[in-house]
């Protein structure tokens, strides 16, 4: 058994925590300032719940950081602050440049390893990838854990960032796409043509215009998505390429602001977000 601390048990660190404790690992968290949402997620994963985050980092072997892109420094800086001496696992989605220096410069544990999710959360018939790199004895730590469960270890190599790049190349399609595809459905919305771009696009290879259900989703994650297309646009600026889709994206998705987290509002609501003054 390892003791893993979990910062912090979001709708992705909750199912990560779960198959940890299904593994027979044991699961610790902070939940002070923490939700009730995040309360209660931690319980139904079989967290355990320290009084404060020297306790849990004292007693544990490895920290999973799984947080907002923007949080990502500030959470790694309070954990080096506390002198964790452990292996600590970035699992957020931002840059590699931020991933390196995190590593080199914030240092929050003996070793740091870099890691990406791809797919839904784990769990209840559904399977994730989790991408690695870093030093092996740390990546090997880190991959013992998940053994026959739900989330699938990758390996991409013994440099910091390439997980996090991996990441990046996914979400500068994905988010951008989802985004874009927001945006067609209210421009044709405006026009009165909605159900003629639907028809137009299902004839198309375009599962994502083709389907406008999943918008309010896209607006609901809004405030968790621009952040990670700023981290794009920093990846891409970093390699030479145009940052001009990823940074027009992040401001788009500023417009579901208001919408964070409520996922049950209409379709014609989320698109109407995106004409300032004329919202449902």
């Amino acid at each position: 058994m390892t003791t893993v601390t979990v910062l912090h048990p979001g709708s992705m660190g909750a199912a990560v925590a779960a198959e940890l404790v299904v593994g027979g690992h044991e699961v610790l968290w902070v939940p002070k300032g923490r939700s009730e949402r995040t309360w209660r997620r931690a319980r139904e994963a079989g967290a355990t719940a320290c009084d404060s985050l020297a306790e849990a980092l004292c007693r544990s072997a490895v920290v999973l950081s799984v947080c907002p892109p923007q949080a990502a420094e500030d959470v790694a800086a309070t954990v080096a602050a506390h002198g964790f001496a452990g292996v600590y696992v970035d699992v957020n989605a931002i840059s590699p440049q931020r991933v390196r220096r995190i590593a080199g410069e914030v240092r929050p544990g003996s070793a740091v390893v870099d890691g990406s999710v791809f797919g839904q959360p784990p769990g209840e018939g559904r399977t994730a990838r989790l991408y690695l790199a870093g030093a092996d004895s740390a990546v090997d730590l880190v991959a013992s854990l998940f053994t026959d469960s739900a989330l699938h270890v990758c390996r991409v190599g013994d440099t910091a960032g390439s997980a996090s790049a991996l990441k990046m190349a996914f979400a500068s399609y994905q988010k951008a796409a989802r985004t874009l595809a927001g945006v067609a459905h209210a421009l044709a919305g405006a026009h009165g043509v909605g159900d003629q771009l639907t028809a137009e696009a299902e004839i198309m290879f375009s599962a994502i215009l083709s389907d406008p259900e999943h918008v309010p989703s896209v607006a609901a994650r809004a405030w968790r998505w621009a952040p990670e297309m700023e981290e794009v646009a920093d990846t891409l600026g970093a390699a030479g390429l145009p940052t001009d889709m990823a940074e027009a994206t992040a401001r788009v998705l500023a417009y579901w602001e208001r919408d964070k987290d409520r996922y049950d509002v209409s379709v014609a609501h989320a698109l109407s977000q995106l004409r300032p003054g004329r919202s449902s």
